[in-house]
């Protein structure tokens, strides 16, 4: 069956940066360590989704206040939206966190999908994040992860492609599907997943292991997967077969 030809590029970054806004820095007193791990924000990630969007000539929307002030990847109702520096806050004070940086970022990404689709134009969106190399004692054995919805036909059949592309320009890399995280789990593009059918929206995350990204690798890694995509997006405009 060939890939679609019309679809179009949009990038995403949820976790970008590990800032807190003044009026909340309080919360986070003597907290810098804590913002700057992996539970702050995901290391790597906006530098390789702005590479992404410039070399690809794609929109992007990212953000880059702290997850441990409101996950901007989760949805209303997970237990993790708010961490434990803020879920004890008051209902009023949450509902202003969630009104100025939740829903606006949520609905800047929404609506430049939608316009597009409304233009004539099916929407590939990646949403670029980073995972530390270990969970507790476990090591994850991954360098790239790509997660998906199996049930939907273009995101299946892009990923299995995307890994193939991946592998062939660096053999070396393990790059594995739904790792270490399932795309199906609570998330942004499961939300996205729910307001576009499968014919007009894919919603594709990549995941890079954060041992990479100050190591000798980072730029391979980097170019790999521009690379990559970059193919696959020429694969689609031309009708590929898979």
């Amino acid at each position: 069956m060939a890939l679609r030809k019309n679809f179009r590029l949009i990038f995403s970054c949820e976790h970008g940066g590990h800032s807190i806004p003044p009026d909340y820095q309080l919360l986070f007193k003597n907290k810098l360590s804590v913002l700057k791990s992996h539970r702050g924000w995901d290391a790597g990630a906006l530098g390789l989704a702005r590479h992404l969007s410039s070399s690809l000539e794609s929109p992007l929307v990212f953000s880059d206040i702290s997850r441990l002030l409101v996950d901007l990847n989760r949805s209303l109702h997970h237990k993790n939206l708010f961490s434990e520096f803020t879920r004890d806050l008051d209902s009023k004070t949450k509902e202003q966190i969630i009104r100025e940086y939740y829903f606006p970022y949520r609905n800047d990404l929404e609506r430049w999908i939608r316009n597009r689709i409304k233009a004539g134009s099916p929407m590939m969106h990646f949403s670029i994040h980073s995972f530390a190399p270990n969970l507790g004692r476990k090591t994850r054995k991954a360098d790239i992860g790509l997660l998906y919805d199996p049930s939907r036909f273009e995101e299946r059949t892009s990923c299995i492609r995307l890994q193939s592309l991946l592998k062939q320009i660096a053999p070396r890399l393990r790059v594995r599907r739904n790792y270490p995280y399932l795309g199906t789990a609570d998330g942004l593009t499961t939300y996205l997943r729910k307001q576009f059918d499968g014919n007009n929206y894919c919603g594709i995350e990549i995941e890079v292991n954060q041992r990479h990204v100050s190591g000798k690798l980072w730029r391979e890694i980097r170019h790999t997967i521009v690379t990559a995509v970059n193919k696959l997006e020429n694969e689609y405009r031309h009708g590929h077969n898979i």
